[in-house]
């Protein structure tokens, strides 16, 4: 893509250029810039090493991103926030392929490593999260997914958890746009869970990873809030049964 460095709304970019919200205490010094540029080396060399190391099977459901990137049309793919590496890596790969993607990240100073590696292969950023700027960044992501036809990766337990734990702001933004949600998850083995909220998993080199896709998941027409339990947990639901089939995977 050849966009601005965060894919928002023009009122974003207006108010806010750099895509920070103005209530951020951190700036970017020279100094934390050095430092980032340092950990974007080697959060990409890490990357590249289980790029080349793990072994990936056949992806489970790709059918389901190659029928939306033939449609031109977005959706609200996720996965849970201990998943960014292959999920995320995966995307990124598609992005190359021509699916048009952007990924919501953290609107903070710290959330510009992340959005560093996003832009660098070619995908879109949208600075923002559940915990700051929530309005702005509804209405950014509606202007992504409506206004630009672009699909949007968000993890639904994030920033900060609980985990595996769907927030129903996901589904609101489902309900709005009428986009679908398209869950993503992936298994590997051997593989380390650091001592994070998330149990983020960081796959060892040589690993055997699985990826696994859903179906579309359709927001049903005339839902309210009263229904926003209901789907939070039939997508649980889904979720658990998407994570089982890639453990399966990585376990035979």
């Amino acid at each position: 893509m050849s966009e601005q460095p965060y894919a928002a709304s023009q009122r974003a970019k207006r108010f806010r250029p750099t895509g920070i919200p103005r209530s951020s205490k951190r700036v970017m010094s020279a100094g934390r810039r050095a430092w980032y540029a340092v950990i974007i080396f080697l959060a990409r060399g890490l990357l590249g090493l289980l790029a080349v190391t793990c072994r990936l099977l056949p992806v489970r459901g790709a059918g389901h991103l190659e029928q939306l990137q033939a449609s031109e049309a977005a959706a609200i793919v996720s996965y849970w926030h201990q998943m960014q590496i292959f999920c995320g890596r995966f995307l990124l790969m598609r992005a190359r392929k021509g699916l048009k993607i952007s990924f919501l990240t953290s609107p903070s100073v710290s959330g510009e490593v992340p959005a560093a590696i996003i832009r660098r292969w070619g995908a879109g950023v949208l600075r923002g999260s559940s915990k700051r700027s929530a309005g702005q960044a509804l209405k950014d992501m509606f202007d992504v997914l409506v206004g630009q036809k672009t699909s949007l990766v968000i993890t639904p337990d994030g920033p900060t958890g609980p985990i595996h734990e769907f927030k129903t702001g996901t589904i609101l933004l489902a309900r709005m746009t009428k986009a679908p949600i398209i869950l993503i998850a992936y298994a590997a083995r051997p593989c380390i869970r650091w001592n994070s909220w998330d149990r983020f998993i960081v796959p060892l080199p040589f690993a055997k990873v699985a990826i696994a896709i859903d179906e579309p998941f359709f927001v049903p027409a005339g839902s309210g809030t009263d229904d926003l339990g209901r789907l939070r947990q039939e997508l649980e639901v889904r979720m658990a049964k998407l994570v089982a089939e890639a453990e399966a995977a990585v376990a035979g």
